[in-house]
């Protein structure tokens, strides 16, 4: 295999962390949404953690992002 292709797969591979990412802060929210739906005198005591969990999600997708952009130029 081409030296180059191989990078270029490994950039692809590596940025699709972006899509588990949207797909993990969808979940937190929409499970936020559920339970402050069934229980709202809890939901105000879980926005902390909703937030903390929104970005730990985005932050391991912007992650994925940087290295798919090192793997492609670096």
């Amino acid at each position: 295999m081409n030296p180059e292709a191989a990078k270029l797969i490994g950039a692809g591979l590596a940025t699709m962390g972006m899509i588990g990412a949207g797909i993990g802060v969808g979940n937190i929210f929409g499970s936020f949404l559920n339970g402050a739906l069934r229980n709202p005198s809890a939901a105000a005591s879980q926005i902390g953690n909703l937030f903390v969990g929104a970005a730990l999600a985005e932050a391991l997708g912007i992650l994925s992002f940087v290295l798919g952009i090192l793997l492609k130029y670096g």
